[in-house]
């Protein structure tokens, strides 16, 4: 609307609105007469706009994963600097007194556990090891059987 299109009172004279009008049917024409691919169009434009979308917000992850990384590994180092070496060492000790008494006392259930228990325990884990999956599947379901169990005790 230009200056002259506008009356004392601030509103749109009759032929501006005759003309907005007629701008908005024209509008409304092209969109009614687009062809019916339009649709499939839009539903393109959208896929690949979603696309889009997950790429950079997998590149924004990436790149937030790698600063933190960047990050947690320098205020180790800050950490390690700023120790006193005494501390360190005594740290280093005491790992490796918990490291040597834990292979202790895995050699010591080795050697009074009978062969037969420690064969079938081998065979055991071997198999949990080559059946993962549905172990860990029946495992999950054991767990939710129980708690509807437990939730319907309750009920009563």
């Amino acid at each position: 609307m230009n200056d002259e299109s506008v009356n004392k009172m601030g509103t749109p004279t009759p032929e501006e609105l005759r003309e907005q009008v007629e701008r908005t049917r024209d509008g409304l024409g092209r969109t009614a007469g687009a062809p019916p691919t339009a649709g499939a169009d839009i539903r393109t434009q959208v896929k690949e706009r979603a696309a889009a979308v997950r790429e950079q917000a997998s590149e924004k992850a990436a790149s937030a994963s790698g600063l933190m990384r960047g990050t947690t590994e320098q205020a180790a180092r800050l950490v390690k600097d700023r120790t006193p070496d005494a501390v360190l060492e005594k740290t280093a000790e005491a790992a490796a007194q918990v490291r040597e008494g834990a292979v202790r006392a895995g050699r010591y259930a080795a050697d009074r556990t009978p062969d037969p228990v420690l064969d079938r325990a081998g065979r055991a884990a071997s198999a949990a090891r080559a059946h993962r999956v549905p172990l860990l599947a029946g495992g999950a379901l054991f767990a939710v059987l129980l708690l509807v169990r437990r939730g319907r005790g309750r009920k009563q």
